[in-house]
């Protein structure tokens, strides 16, 4: 199931916690992209210690990769597909992860059938 968030508020919580929701927001993300696009990965536990442990080199890849599932989920369901992979690809280089979810997570929220 899709929780649907509201992503100013995931945001201020981010920089409240110091960056601990954001790593939690990181892992649910990442799971629920997966089971929307119906593509399972490595799971956000897993994809986040990954991260953590190649010093963030991992979470570069993971924006691609989200990036990638969502334009083709987007397809399959007969939106245009933007360049999401491209986009999250650049954030995540220069650090600005924070929006790389920020933007996940409003796409995640278009999935929520409660709204």
């Amino acid at each position: 199931m899709i929780m649907k968030r509201s992503v100013p508020m995931c945001v201020l919580l981010s920089i409240v916690t110091c960056g601990i929701y954001l790593m939690y927001w990181f892992v649910v993300a990442t799971n629920e992209v997966d089971a929307v696009t119906e593509d399972p990965g490595p799971g956000g536990g897993m994809s986040l210690l990954l991260t953590i442990l190649t010093c963030g080199i991992y979470g570069v890849y993971w924006a691609w990769k989200t990036g990638d599932k969502l334009d083709a989920s987007r397809a399959r369901h007969g939106v245009v597909p933007g360049s999401f992979a491209i986009l999250f690809l650049v954030l995540n280089l220069f650090g600005l992860s924070v929006v790389t979810l920020a933007i996940i997570q409003n796409e995640l929220n278009r999935y929520n059938p409660n709204l």
